[in-house]
């Protein structure tokens, strides 16, 4: 029965994370520009929030989703900001400076599990796809049975960092035909994607709230 239902949260974290926005841009750039783990760890941020995302849709913890709804614009332009100036970044690093202070100083993987939460945590619409995924596969958490509440939640963390794990390394097969040349573009190119997702994505969301 547990396995059953680490399966169900497996499959509902690989579902979510597979499409890439501009977090899984961030962490295709970090895995060519440093390592495989610095991307992986990045990827284990976002699955950290998500994984807190889904314990508040699956309790449906009332009193907290009426309240992003009250302030879901505000959510929005903060989340929305964030990750354009994160394009600005990215769109203005130099790949030789990069290269040179990582060599002198080593890669800072805490630092990069740790951004990559804060970059996603402030993006509460999360939890309204885990709603609706929980509502139509007919899944309650129930305080009272925490152990089975558990082995979802963590079947949803895990299914994420199963995704990045594989993204990351199916992206670093390639990282080697990456010159200097090539990382400059790839950032350049890196920031413009995540422009251009964080515009159409807030306008989106502005005319739907509009409409309401």
């Amino acid at each position: 029965m547990f396995f059953n239902l680490f399966l169900t949260g497996l499959f509902i974290g690989v579902a979510v994370s597979i499409p890439l926005g501009p977090i899984g841009v961030l962490i295709i750039q970090r895995t060519v520009n440093k390592d495989r783990t610095a991307g992986f760890l990045s990827g284990m941020g976002a699955a950290t929030s998500d994984a807190i995302y889904a314990i508040v849709a699956g309790f449906s913890l009332t009193w907290l989703i009426d309240f992003i709804r009250q302030y879901q614009l505000t959510f929005q332009t903060l989340g929305a900001l964030i990750i354009f100036l994160l394009g600005v970044h990215i769109f203005l690093k130099n790949p030789v400076k990069d290269i040179r202070r990582l060599r002198r100083k080593g890669s800072s993987y805490l630092q990069d599990y740790v951004s990559t939460f804060l970059i996603t945590f402030p993006n509460p619409l999360v939890i309204f796809v885990f709603l609706a995924v929980f509502a139509s596969s007919g899944i309650v958490l129930n305080i009272d049975r925490p152990y089975q509440s558990f082995f979802i939640v963590f079947g949803v963390f895990s299914g994420a960092c199963l995704w990045w794990l594989f993204l990351t390394g199916l992206v670093s097969l390639f990282k080697h035909r990456f010159n200097l040349r090539l990382l400059w573009w790839f950032n350049k190119i890196a920031g413009v994607i995540i422009w251009i997702f964080v515009i159409v994505s807030y306008a989106y969301s502005l005319i739907n709230q509009l409409k309401i």
